[in-house]
């Protein structure tokens, strides 16, 4: 029997979606055998369906990001099934829509970067960190991983932000599967962003997440960066995938007077890293 893929596609210099249905010879189908079925689809462009990257699951990634922390068998196992729920989801980029089109979605930050930002909390020794869109509540659980472990004797915590009640649900509902190894590093502030953290920061903020509706990334930024310290490390997910919608934040992280370095690491739609230099 012969399998077809319909994809929903544009080309990065389109501006008309096309559908075309390609035929899927394998299980591991990539989204550049896609663009070499597609007609008349460069190779280069990339395929988005609006606001959702098609791709195929590929679960040998959350092995190898799980190979790459320190956890309990409990915690490792309840990430193990939130990253396969996750990429059971068609991966979703919030660029110019409204947070609410994700709400049926389980949206969590990729494997990979998880790993990433866990060893990167780990290094850094961070003990202070914010994450701007907790979502399902899966990357807080790497944060407070590492903010648990990096903490010892001293105060360490994670301030998570979620404006959506059912996820905001269903996240603590994951974190207290995790159990004490990372839920009483964690407070939850419901509601927008713009007000929750408005007040009651911790005196230094060691690192900030922001994965959240592009239109809400510089006015959290603005309101976290006055209690940096020097050294405090800025990571924003999928800068390149959602570039038009991050123009304000990176116009103000690569202004000179604001004191930021930064660089984007090639994972699945970008990762920016951006370092606070005083």
């Amino acid at each position: 029997m012969r399998a077809f893929v319909a994809v929903n596609l544009h080309a990065v210099d389109r501006h008309e979606p096309t559908t075309t249905k390609v035929e899927a010879k394998a299980i591991d189908l990539t989204m550049k055998l896609i663009a070499m079925s597609a007609r008349n689809l460069p190779l280069t462009s990339a395929l988005y369906t609006h606001q959702t990257i098609f791709n195929m699951p590929d679960y040998s990634v959350v092995e190898n990001t799980l190979v790459s922390i320190a956890a309990s068998p409990q915690t490792i196992e309840l990430l193990r099934d939130l990253h396969k729920q996750a990429l059971d989801e068609p991966a979703y980029v919030s660029t110019d829509g409204p947070a609410s089109t994700a709400l049926d979605k389980f949206v969590a930050l990729d494997p990979d970067k998880c790993a990433f930002v866990y060893l990167l909390l780990r290094s850094m020794r961070a003990r202070s960190v914010i994450e701007a869109g907790t979502s399902f509540g899966v990357s807080t659980i790497y944060l407070a991983l590492a903010v648990a472990q990096n903490s010892g004797s001293q105060p360490g915590k994670v301030i998570a932000t979620e404006n959506e009640p059912t996820k905001a649900t269903r996240a603590r509902k994951n974190w207290s599967a995790a159990g004490d190894e990372i839920e009483k590093f964690i407070e939850l502030r419901e509601g927008d962003l713009r007000e929750t953290l408005k007040t009651d920061l911790p005196e230094q903020v060691d690192f900030l997440l922001l994965d959240i509706w592009t239109p809400l990334a510089l006015p959290t930024l603005k309101l976290v960066h006055p209690r940096m310290k020097p050294g405090a490390t800025v990571v924003v997910d999928n800068a390149e995938a959602a570039k038009s919608g991050y123009k304000d934040l990176m116009g103000y992280l690569d202004d000179p007077a604001n004191g930021f370095k930064t660089s984007t690491i090639p994972y699945c739609g970008g990762l920016l890293v951006a370092v606070y230099m005083g």
